[in-house]
């Protein structure tokens, strides 16, 4: 059924779009001779679909859509700027040929590297196509693909150091939420305890860490995943979820996530653990829960709401109180503030005040029982160092133990490679200490870094000894 959208012109808006569709309606270009727009647009259904509209009548045709991703990607022909093929990923990317002229050509190009394909570009007399390949458990390889020939020739990849390494291979699964939701996620496990790959591994269940993405409004997805391969390699079976909020799988999806933080979003995480135990994979006594930014919001969540779930955690630039978080976004972020009051909490009502309180974990600090280690940039413009400095004196003064890694250079996440290598030599430590994996000793992984620890550095093995000398512990 062909759908069709108005669209009015009034008092000088071009287009509406309400509330719950702004992260699934976007305009996305236009034909080369500027008769024909294209745009992704949800307002007639779930999923953002890819429409075109004629710039001279109004009529607007729908292309083609999904009925569980998001449009996430085009083909177009490098003079017309006709589009020729789309892409959606619900578990992996799909392409779908719209023009049977490059239909051969893109089954051709899935037979060259078991991977997902991606057109990077076309030379403007389209005989040249430049092809990225990706793969979980490799670097993203690049190829020259000649139409006329029909052949594909290697180039290089993105990261040849780490090119015939022994990496472990990612598992798309779907975990059905308590409610009925599918949870599409991205399971790893240690090379060589998966000898039949059916993403189970071969003896007794393994340590697992749940590592959950940031955004929220954002979304894990299949390709090499830096941390899922360092943690796998270290023993442990590696989990990211796609909960309810993350994008990519339409805005129901999306919006099934609204005033949901430390609520539903936070079950569907215990459902994807509860999950992994019964399938054999996840020791249950062995469960820790990492992440960043939300995912570090997530990591506090699990250790507050759900104490006895979690072996241990790691919170990486996470908020610990979702009034003070909003009270201190920002200038930049000001139009996409009503962002956060409709879909978080709307600090300027009473109501939406007392659902901020009540969904942070620095008000239930007293239910921490497994240990934590938070990591913070002292210049984070999103998520203030004040919100990991609150959430560690309160454990302070409960005598609650917590290790606090504080980077001074660095704003929201870990940006130089000699931070990174640090916190994750202290994270690694860490979790080998309360999950039982490989880790390699703290020796002078941290000398580079400006890392300091105000508190706690004697709870991760190693750690104290190798502090930089003068540096707080």
């Amino acid at each position: 059924m062909v759908k069709y959208i108005a669209t009015v012109l009034v008092d000088d808006v071009y287009m509406s779009v309400p509330n719950e569709d702004t992260l699934t309606t976007a305009i996305t270009g236009f034909s080369a001779d500027g008769r024909v727009m294209y745009m992704l647009d949800s307002r007639l259904g779930n999923t953002a679909a890819l429409y075109t509209k004629n710039m001279a009548t109004g009529e607007t045709d729908l292309v083609f859509e999904h009925p569980k991703a998001d449009v996430s990607g085009v083909m177009a022909h490098p003079v017309t700027n006709e589009i020729e093929a789309v892409s959606a990923n619900y578990k992996r990317t799909e392409w779908m040929v719209l023009d049977k002229e490059i239909e051969a050509d893109l089954a051709y190009l899935r037979t060259v590297e078991n991977a997902e394909v991606n057109v990077t570009s076309r030379s403007m007399d389209d005989t040249l196509w430049t092809i990225a390949y990706t793969l979980s458990d490799g670097p993203v390889k690049y190829y020259l693909y000649d139409r006329d020939d029909r052949s594909a020739r290697y180039l290089f990849s993105n990261r040849p150091t780490i090119e015939g390494l022994p990496l472990a291979e990612m598992h798309p699964v779907v975990i059905e939420s308590r409610d009925g939701l599918e949870l599409v996620s991205y399971l790893t496990l240690p090379y060589g305890s998966d000898a039949d790959g059916d993403a189970r591994p071969d003896g007794e269940a393994l340590p697992m860490v749940l590592l959950v993405h940031g955004g929220p409004w954002a979304r894990d997805r299949f390709g090499y995943n830096g941390t899922h391969q360092w943690l796998s390699n270290r023993g442990y079976a590696v989990l990211s979820v796609n909960y309810r909020g993350s994008t990519g799988f339409g805005k129901d999806f999306i919006n099934a996530g609204n005033f949901e933080w430390a609520g539903k979003m936070h079950d569907d995480l215990i459902d994807a653990v509860d999950w992994a135990v019964a399938e054999g994979i996840a020791d249950e006594q062995r469960v820790a829960i990492m992440g960043g930014s939300y995912g570090g919001y997530a990591t506090l969540v699990g250790l507050t709401f759900t104490p006895d779930t979690f072996a241990c955690g790691v919170s990486i630039v996470g908020p610990s109180n979702l009034r003070t978080l909003l009270a201190t976004i920002p200038p930049y972020w000001a139009p996409v503030m009503k962002m956060f009051t409709t879909r978080v909490g709307d600090p300027t009502t009473e109501e939406g005040l007392a659902l901020l309180e009540e969904r942070s974990p620095l008000n239930y600090v007293e239910k921490i029982e497994r240990p934590l280690l938070i990591g913070q940039g002292a210049n984070d413009p999103r998520v203030k160092q004040s919100e990991s400095d609150q959430i560690v004196e309160a454990m302070q003064a409960k005598n609650i133990p917590v290790t606090y890694a504080l980077f001074p250079d660095e704003g929201h996440g870990f940006a130089r490679p000699e931070n990174r290598t640090a916190f994750n030599a202290v994270a690694e430590s860490f979790l080998s200490q309360h999950l039982g994996g490989r880790y390699e000793p703290i020796d002078d992984d941290l000398l580079p870094s400006t890392i300091q620890v105000p508190t706690g550095a004697d709870g991760v093995p190693g750690l104290a000894d190798a502090l930089p000398t003068g540096t707080v512990k």
